[in-house]
């Protein structure tokens, strides 16, 4: 008995795998941001010397002072496109102007700017994470930053003296993608479908996304459920091969209660590509009754969408998983109460998947732009794409217990009667 209540305490205590735990209702305080479990420490340097070194496929966190630009480097080869993104994530509590932002930059050895890209928190001012993208390509080739070499990486805040003086906190990543084998056109295509995409209806299933890109929660085309609460953000990501074409809207739900008011762009909803350069955004404000925030059409994934000018056009260049982030703004909570809310998330994927350009090597972490049969397996039944093998070795773990449990009764019964017997 004493063995058999030992194996039951064990089993009882194990721990549920992230993707349960993921899966529960949200706090009603405002969620923090879970940083990647293998992200490297690095430091900021105030100038390029002493620059930390950024590695292609890792993933670095770090912290940003108001007022303050940080430096960090990178060794590049002269082929590969390289894409560096910075997540800023500032305290739940913090005090924020709607000028309040980062501003990423790529820069070479001469001080030539290769990218120049910035993210604000907007009207609504409510802390939550943001992300900007830096990028130094050779396709398309850039008439400066060329060749291989060192750059830099460059990281400031912009705002106002009127937000709170804490840092914030970031996490970095980098990823590089290989040439192609044969070059091919470098004009993007003329026309696409730009027509605003209906909605996805059907049955509704329930996936409560991550609390951060690591851990964004896959879903495919349909339409989901989840509670979020005032200060959160949700993360998502979608597969979407070569040639579909995504779409998406968040519906936030009435209010059963004596709230009234209006919370400026409430619910946000922004569409990111697989190295997490922001492709569309949509925002809609709330006043207790039914809203839904819409992503403006974006084309089909196509490798010379790159040489487009328009932001949701350029980042449309490569296929793998798209990240969906929706935050509710935490204003919404002092006219309306703590929630949670009801959110509806409608995922669309037009089109048939195609063939890739044909990269000539590997992408650095491997397999960003590719999308394997678990990616999509995952999608559909809207979890992670790991978790399936994580509570197939938990059910293992847990069959496994119950038979030594089984045995251990057993023996205990065996001895006992002939304990009874032998009497």
């Amino acid at each position: 008995m004493a063995a058999a209540a030992a194996v039951l305490c064990t089993t009882a205590a194990a721990p549920w795998p992230t993707a349960a735990a993921a899966a529960g209702t949200p706090s009603t305080a405002a969620s923090s941001y879970a940083f990647a479990e293998d992200a490297q420490p690095v430091d900021g340097a105030k100038g390029t010397t002493g620059a930390g070194l950024l590695d292609a496929g890792r993933t670095y966190r770090s912290s940003l002072p108001r007022d303050a630009t940080l430096y960090y480097r990178l060794h590049l080869d002269a082929a590969s496109n390289a894409y560096v993104s910075v997540t800023a994530v500032p305290r739940a509590d913090a005090t924020l102007s709607i000028t309040d932002g980062i501003r990423v930059s790529v820069q070479d050895a001469h001080n030539h700017s290769c990218s120049n890209e910035r993210a604000r928190f907007g009207a609504a001012k409510s802390p939550h994470p943001i992300t900007a993208w830096g990028a130094r390509t050779t396709s398309p080739a850039a008439p400066v930053c060329r060749g291989a070499g060192t750059y830099y990486v460059v990281v400031e805040r912009t705002g106002t003296a009127d937000s709170s003086p804490g840092a914030w906190d970031l996490e970095i990543t980098t990823t590089t993608e290989p040439r192609l084998k044969q070059a091919g056109a470098t004009s993007p295509p003329e026309t696409w479908n730009s027509a605003s995409p209906t909605p996805v209806s059907g049955a509704v299933g329930h996936s409560q996304g991550g609390a951060g890109f690591s851990q964004a929660v896959s879903v495919g085309q349909g339409v989901w459920s989840a509670g979020i609460t005032p200060g959160q953000t949700l993360f998502y990501k979608i597969p979407v091969g070569w040639g579909q074409q995504p779409s998406a809207t968040a519906e936030l739900g009435s209010v059963n209660g004596d709230g009234h008011g209006y919370a400026i762009d409430a619910l946000a909803l922004t569409l990111y590509n697989p190295v997490r350069a922001a492709v569309e955004d949509a925002n809609v404000g709330y006043d207790g009754k039914q809203k839904s925030a819409s992503l403006a059409a974006v084309p089909a994934v196509d490798y010379t969408n790159r040489y487009a000018i328009p932001d949701r056009v350029n980042a449309m260049r490569f296929a793998g998983s798209y990240y969906l982030v929706v935050h509710l703004a935490a204003g919404v909570a002092q006219k309306f109460g703590d929630g949670p809310f009801r959110l509806t998330l409608r995922v669309g994927i037009e089109g048939a998947a195609q063939d890739g350009p044909g990269y000539a090597g590997q992408s650095v972490p491997a397999n960003v732009f590719q999308i394997t049969a678990q990616d999509r397996q995952a999608a559909a039944e809207g979890a992670t794409a790991d978790a399936h093998a994580t509570m197939r070795a938990v059910a293992a773990g847990g069959i496994g217990a119950g038979t030594v449990v089984l045995a251990v009764l057993g023996v205990w019964t065996v001895a006992a009667r002939r304990s009874a017997r032998a009497r």
